[in-house]
């Protein structure tokens, strides 16, 4: 954690600052992890294309980014852009999107600079497009002597794909087949009794798409019934691994003429 001379709590908003007196500062998480998810059910919900979404999204990475300085929060890691968005996403709303990051590099560096913003990379970076990864590297090189936030983005990431590539930067071979539930498919549903929101080290590469389902009710409580109201539960999902649904928003195959608004 800052020092307490280092925060800024005072350019916080209102709101920002009633819900920051209701917290142990002694007690705020070293790092915070956030899927950010929703932009392009954002613009369908208000019959928008979804470059719209991505852009208003990008905004509100910023706005989080400057409340997380503020209040001291040493790490925070976003999930900007899957693997699985790389590869099954339409190309038009990919290339859309690299773009967009490139905008939001060049117009929000001086506000990271103005914020003591660190920002990383995590991911196969190395597979963006060169000019992505010049302004990526570009950023980084000009917020490296911050001392605030790191702001980590993920860019196409994926949980399995990190593991892989950590093992095979250790050998030159690295195979999977003694992993101990490689005689069954991965879980569909992981079922949490007791309300907590943890994952507890339990199946964790196994469960990179699976369903959750958390209840309130004590494992001795639960019945062959409230297994079937969770696997009705699971019945009701959508599930996209990544890709699009209809009911979205509208994808624009002319996104590459598509003006980016400065921040």
């Amino acid at each position: 954690m800052y020092p307490s001379g280092t925060l800024r709590i005072h350019e916080l908003t209102a709101e920002e600052r009633a819900v920051y007196a209701t917290l142990k500062p002694e007690r705020l998480p070293d790092h915070v992890a956030i899927i950010m998810d929703g932009n392009g059910r954002w613009a369908g919900h208000r019959s928008l294309k979804r470059f719209l979404g991505h852009q208003q999204g990008a905004k509100s990475v910023q706005l989080v980014t400057e409340a997380a300085s503020r209040i001291g929060l040493p790490w925070l890691t976003l999930y900007a852009f899957s693997l699985e968005n790389n590869l099954r996403r339409p190309r038009a709303e990919v290339n859309f999107l690299m773009r967009l990051l490139k905008s939001y590099l060049e117009s929000n560096l001086q506000r990271m600079m103005d914020n003591n913003v660190r920002i990383r990379y995590i991911g196969r970076t190395h597979e963006l497009p060169p000019e992505v990864q010049e302004k990526m590297i570009w950023a980084a090189e000009a917020t490296a002597s911050n001392t605030g936030t790191t702001l980590t983005l993920a860019l196409n990431y994926g949980g399995r794909s990190e593991i892989v590539d950590a093992f095979r930067a250790l050998a030159s071979e690295m195979k999977f087949k003694h992993i101990y539930t490689a005689h069954m498919p991965d879980p569909d549903l992981l079922i949490r009794t007791s309300g907590e929101m943890r994952i507890s080290n339990y199946l964790l590469w196994q469960i990179a798409y699976t369903e959750i389902y958390v209840t309130e009710r004590l494992w001795p409580d639960f019945r062959g019934i409230h297994l079937l109201e969770a696997i009705a539960d699971f019945q009701r999902r959508e599930r996209r691994y990544g890709g699009l649904t209809e009911g979205s928003g509208e994808v624009d195959e002319e996104t590459e003429r598509i003006r980016i608004a400065a921040s």
